[in-house]
């Protein structure tokens, strides 16, 4: 992965980022699954399309895929194509009907470890083509699996999602723990997300909580980006394959997400973010123990 990562540099040449857009990269995670995490990418992306950005939205849960049947989606290809040259990123790349745009991901995406420099060159090549969204959204699998950590050690900044039941909790705390410790020698930008919640204060309460234990049992600094509430249009929205932001703009979590939002473009973007600096950081994998 090292010998890759220093040819993807010499692909994109050592002042590639400055030239580059600044393209945002957040990766959305849990310790678990059932928090509701691909359901808040999806919407969360429609809320920066809403805003006038333009949004990629990237399906990495890669063994349980399921961000296009929020998005009522059948795509015919995915990543795996591109790996594999059979097919270029715009060939792969959907547009959706809320105005983001959607790239299923593939069971076997992990290749990328193992590719050889005329694959490596062609899908960085690829990829570098996303350089002109606003805002790219991973929704990674649940867990700790090696890609998972992949993306988050990639991302500009790191979303955990967690609810206010005691297990998602543990699990939050969990999943921090992982990333904190085998991605020690990165600097991850590391944002905690509560959803579910039934009021403001119990979502303070919970990120209060697990802000506390990380700080005093890992040395890590976690920020607090906001809460989404309960509600039955989350549900409504499921089962009718279209997102809660489309579904009803003006529900709870709906202004919920449009304030998290509104919260994220405040801070600024990472200098040295975009898309060839992730492609860099996902080459160079996990720590090596």
């Amino acid at each position: 992965m090292e010998e890759q990562a220093k040819e993807l540099r010499a692909i994109f040449g050592n002042d590639g980022d400055n030239k580059e857009h600044k393209t945002r990269i957040i990766a959305i995670t849990s310790g678990k699954g059932g928090v509701g995490k691909t359901n808040l990418s999806v919407n969360m992306a429609i809320a920066y399309a809403q805003l006038g950005k333009k949004v990629i939205l990237i399906d990495g849960d890669l063994g349980m895929a399921n961000v296009n049947v929020l998005l009522s989606i059948v795509p015919q290809y995915n990543l795996m194509q591109v790996l594999n040259g059979q097919k270029k990123m715009n060939e792969i790349i959907l547009d959706t009907e809320f105005g983001i745009k959607f790239i299923a991901g593939a069971n076997g995406f992990s290749k990328i470890a193992n590719l050889s420099k005329d694959e490596l060159d062609n899908f960085a090549t690829e990829f570098a083509s996303l350089s002109n969204a606003d805002i790219i959204i991973i929704d990674t699998g649940a867990g700790i699996a090696n890609n998972v950590l992949q993306f988050v050690a990639a991302a500009d900044e790191v979303y955990v999602v967690t609810t206010p039941e005691p297990t998602a909790i543990t699990d939050a705390y969990g999943i921090i723990k992982i990333i904190t410790t085998e991605l020690a020698d990165r600097d991850i930008n590391l944002k905690l997300l509560v959803n579910r919640v039934h009021s403001a204060e119990e979502g303070k309460r919970i990120s209060d909580r697990i802000i506390n234990i990380v700080g005093q049992f890992l040395n890590y600094k976690v920020e607090y980006i906001g809460f989404v509430y309960e509600d039955s249009v989350v549900q409504a929205s499921v089962i009718r394959q279209k997102p809660f932001m489309i579904v009803n703009p003006t529900s709870k979590p709906a202004v919920c997400l449009k304030h998290i939002v509104g919260r994220i473009e405040k801070t600024e973007v990472a200098s040295d973010a975009g898309v060839s600096n992730f492609l860099k950081k996902f080459l160079g994998g996990k720590k090596n123990k």
